[in-house]
């Protein structure tokens, strides 16, 4: 007797395994993108959102979420690194070696806000969750990118070298996120040139020409006329809330 036929095997596929994968990674990619950004919205509603309040949020199962972030710190990590590789990039777009000192400061300044204004409650939780030194290494592309430019504008005479030029950098450092503090807890609104302006005062610049400095630079930015925003006067309507 002839043995029996094997058993017919079904067509192999002609798609690459490596292509079949591709739309998983594609889907995976896209789930941890929207991940992410809901976590950004939903920690300035409330920092005490759980994970899986959090998912239900950004649509997607419990175990989709956990799949990409095992625990809130590796959330609050991966929101950490965004904001730093965002940073970078915003540190590299608003450099002005060429321009003077107080010119590639207000730069500066007005390019790094809008990252700053987006993570600002990130900072925050961030500290508590992730710890000072975190913060401390998201925030040194913008640290020493201050501290060079302050350092140019001692030697050239455009600021006056009363503090080290990192010293006065860390100093500013602060300030500004306690400005994003403010605007974070509604005591202070600005769009970066107040941010600005305290910032080349704070470094020794007069407050009038500060003001014409940050004004000049964001109208070059925006190719039109831009004032930058003042404090209002005391005993005027929102001045309790100018901070």
């Amino acid at each position: 007797m002839r043995p029996p036929p094997a058993p017919s095997q079904p067509p192999r596929s002609s798609v690459p395994e490596s292509a079949a994968r591709e739309p998983r990674r594609s889907h995976a990619r896209s789930n941890r993108a929207r991940i992410l950004a809901t976590a950004r919205r939903e920690l300035g509603r409330n920092p005490d959102i759980t994970l899986e309040e959090l998912a239900r949020a950004s649509g997607v199962v419990r175990r989709t979420l956990f799949g990409h972030f095992p625990g809130r710190a590796a959330l609050l990590e991966a929101l950490a690194e965004e904001a730093s590789d965002t940073l970078r990039r915003a540190v590299a777009a608003g450099s002005r070696p060429a321009e003077p000192a107080e010119r590639a400061l207000a730069h500066l300044t007005l390019a790094t806000w809008p990252v700053g204004d987006r993570y600002r409650l990130l900072l925050a939780l961030a500290r508590h969750d992730l710890g000072a030194e975190r913060v401390a290494e998201i925030l040194r592309p913008a640290r020493d990118e201050v501290t060079a430019i302050l350092a140019r504008g001692q030697r050239d005479g455009v600021f006056p070298a009363h503090l080290p030029p990192a010293a006065l950098s860390a100093g500013l450092e602060a300030m500004v996120v306690a400005l994003l503090e403010a605007v974070n807890n509604g005591a202070l609104e600005d769009d970066g040139t107040r941010a600005a302006v305290a910032t080349l005062v704070a470094a020794g610049v007069a407050e009038p020409r500060a003001r014409a400095v940050v004004e000049d630079v964001a109208g070059a930015a925006t190719g039109e006329p831009v004032a930058a925003q003042a404090a209002p006067a005391a005993g005027a309507p929102g001045a309790a809330d100018a901070g």
